[in-house]
């Protein structure tokens, strides 16, 4: 049974370090009898986008567009708006420290599953 990776990274310190992770992830690829698929192989690549984020040299950074897409929604005005707003604030969430506290008034209405509650801390919060 052949098993085909879709997604991975390596990403290593050093060009040393990256030789020596390289044989690691080949090394088991072959002993699990996976394949790769060669069109979709890409090696030094400096900065790109991976499932939804953005790999640079510094790391993993929030993707631009989706911060883009939160900052130029307007205030939601019904239930549907809200959990596209939570959903986008989550796929964010990794960058933003202490996310759930900050917005709190935002999830209670959720919670509740109305919009007639939204004040000025759900505005403030947004």
């Amino acid at each position: 049974m052949e098993v085909y990776v879709d997604d991975m990274v390596v990403k290593s310190q050093t060009v040393e370090g990256h030789v020596h992770d390289l044989k690691e992830v080949f090394h088991q690829v072959r002993k699990y009898n996976m394949r790769l698929n060669l069109e979709k192989c890409v090696f030094r690549v400096p900065t790109g986008k991976f499932l939804g984020f953005m790999l640079t040299d510094r790391g993993i950074e929030a993707n631009p567009d989706k911060c883009a897409a939160i900052a130029e929604m307007r205030s939601p005005r019904n239930l549907k708006e809200i959990q596209r707003l939570v959903g986008r604030l989550t796929s964010l969430a990794r960058f933003l420290p202490k996310l759930t506290e900050k917005v709190k008034p935002i999830l209670m209405i959720m919670k509740k599953q109305t919009v007639d509650k939204w004040d000025d801390q759900c505005e403030e919060a947004f």
